[in-house]
């Protein structure tokens, strides 16, 4: 009985087993196309706000290279909404060109608002500041070479927007029984104040502010109210009127200068006249 021996047979390796992909069945990669859409979208309507410009030029430049990334994608078939991705970058272009028109429009806007002000500011300043004038501003301007020197009686005082404050003599009043700030041993004064709108625009009147002090000392000089002084500025002066109004002014009696200042209104300096008693 003879016996077969089989030969050995070598082992085969065996492969691993790696599945073959079917091309057109991962997934599409639209992420890009959508996000330029609405980005797009966004910053196009941005846009439409001029003080957005900012952020029309932030979404309309993502939304741009989205779009362009995007369409990329579908060109080599990773994606499948190519007209989206377009239309993205479409948007994304719009909203920044967009945002350069909203960026001159606001900086233009910005700055007339900036001159507007300047000038408004520049305006109340150069109203504020009174120079000597009048029919003797010649002898006003002489008169007051050094700063901060005050006016004399009949002298004007002209400020910049054709308003002119003139301050009269000082004369001797005598108050009714009934005057108030009028102190028994002292002397009473009145002076007359004319103010004479030349501008163009109507002044008002009731903001207009007269005080007084007395002596060399500078002692406050009472104002006297009876029946025929005292009542003071009210209304308006239209341009090319003018007003005049009598105050009186209660003084030491040993007192020989009245120091009579006027300051009419707020966005006006005030003047003084240094009147001989």
């Amino acid at each position: 009985m003879s016996q077969f021996t089989q030969p050995p047979q070598s082992p085969q390796p065996q492969q691993p087993y790696t599945p073959v992909q079917t091309p057109g069945l991962r997934p599409a990669r639209n992420g890009l196309g959508i996000s330029a859409l609405i980005l797009g979208i966004v910053g196009a309507v941005s846009g439409l706000i001029p003080f957005l410009f900012w952020l029309a030029g932030i979404l309309g430049l993502i939304a741009l290279i989205l779009g362009l990334v995007g369409r990329g994608r579908a060109k080599r078939g990773e994606a499948t909404n190519k007209g989206m991705a377009t239309f993205g970058a479409v948007l994304g272009l719009i909203a920044l060109i967009l945002s350069v028109v909203g960026a001159v429009i606001t900086f233009k806007a910005v700055d007339e608002a900036v001159n507007e002000l300047d000038k408004a500011v520049s305006d109340t300043t150069a109203s504020a500041a009174p120079k000597a004038g009048g029919s003797d501003s010649a002898k006003s301007n002489e008169k007051n070479k050094d700063a901060g020197k005050a006016l004399e009686a009949g002298d004007s005082a002209v400020y910049d927007d054709d308003l002119t404050v003139t301050v009269g003599d000082a004369t001797s009043y005598t108050p009714d029984a009934y005057a108030a700030g009028h102190t028994k041993g002292n002397k009473a004064y009145r002076i007359a104040v004319v103010i004479e709108n030349a501008g163009k625009e109507k002044f008002d009147a009731a903001l207009v502010n007269v005080e007084a002090r007395a002596g060399k000392d500078g002692v406050d000089a009472e104002q006297i109210f009876d029946g025929k002084v005292g009542e003071g500025f009210s209304g308006t002066v239209l341009p090319g009127k003018k007003v005049t109004v009598q105050f009186a002014f209660d003084a030491p009696a040993d007192a020989k200068n009245l120091t009579v200042e006027v300051n009419p209104g707020f966005t006006y300096d005030a003047t003084q006249w240094d009147l001989a008693l």
